[in-house]
């Protein structure tokens, strides 16, 4: 088949968990721009909506849709409305992400809260929308990890850039976490017509500090940090056919500053 055949999303409907974030916008953007009906889903309604609207102007088959991924009720009423507006789901992005805890030694209440939303409740939308997916006919599932899963912040990059340095261990414990869930949902689900792929990206820019970003960049063969478009790509290629061999990966997306 022609390579932009394999690549092309037309009529597949994917929901992208956390839409409106500076990651979500660009997946939910690439993903349109493949011919895929996306829906974005998150707690704020208004900004989802707004987002949707943006993209609509621009001609993307992009809708919004609340949830709030900690809470199974509103995780089951995603479901449904995804089943009587769009009548299945061949793919989730699986983005969303809260970030309760603000360094090392913040109170551990916030631990609890951030493994409520980022674990507990990103494992009951995952199982939900997978259950949408098989009975949808199959598909593709992309977890959205870290470099942070996989490797010990490099500490040096703070260096010069106050405030910056104190990271928060949560982030590393759930985003390792779901590298692994990864892999054991493409077990579990073996036969069922479905792939789990997991993308773990290095240091998005984002205007951070100045003494930052040279300290990163530094250490990176690229020259520099991620930006808005990186991710697009690879998005697209484990959602559609042209990666339909590739399951239970883990894609470090790093500009090789680990490699």
């Amino acid at each position: 088949m022609d390579v932009m055949q394999l690549l092309n999303l037309k009529g597949k409907i994917i929901l992208v968990s956390g839409g409106a974030g500076q990651y979500g916008k660009s997946i939910t953007e690439g993903l349109a721009e493949a011919g895929a009906t996306v829906i974005i889903a998150s707690r704020n309604s208004e900004q989802i909506q707004t987002v949707a609207s943006e993209m609509q102007r621009r001609a993307m088959d992009v809708h919004g849709m609340q949830v709030d991924q900690a809470d199974p009720d509103s995780v089951k009423a995603l479901v449904k409305s995804i089943r009587e507006q769009f009548g299945g789901l061949n793919g989730f992005i699986n983005n969303a992400v809260s970030r309760p805890m603000k360094g090392y030694d913040a109170p551990i209440e916030q631990f609890g809260e951030s493994m409520r939303v980022n674990a507990t409740g990103m494992m009951d939308i995952l199982r939900e929308m997978t259950d949408l997916i098989i009975q949808s006919g199959g598909g593709s599932v992309v977890n959205i990890s870290s470099m942070m899963g996989m490797y010990a912040p490099i500490y040096s990059n703070y260096e010069g850039a106050p405030g910056m340095g104190d990271l928060p261990p949560d982030y590393c414990f759930h985003n390792a976490g779901l590298i692994m869930l990864t892999r054991f949902m493409a077990k579990k689900h073996a036969g069922k017509n479905i792939r789990f792929n997991c993308i773990s990206p290095g240091g998005l820019f984002n205007h951070q500090h100045e003494k930052f970003i040279e300290n990163y960049c530094k250490q990176v063969p690229l020259g520099r940090m991620a930006n808005q478009d990186d991710i697009k790509g690879l998005v697209v290629l484990l959602s559609s056919d042209a990666g339909a061999y590739i399951n239970g990966e883990n894609i470090l997306m790093d500009g090789g500053l680990y490699a």
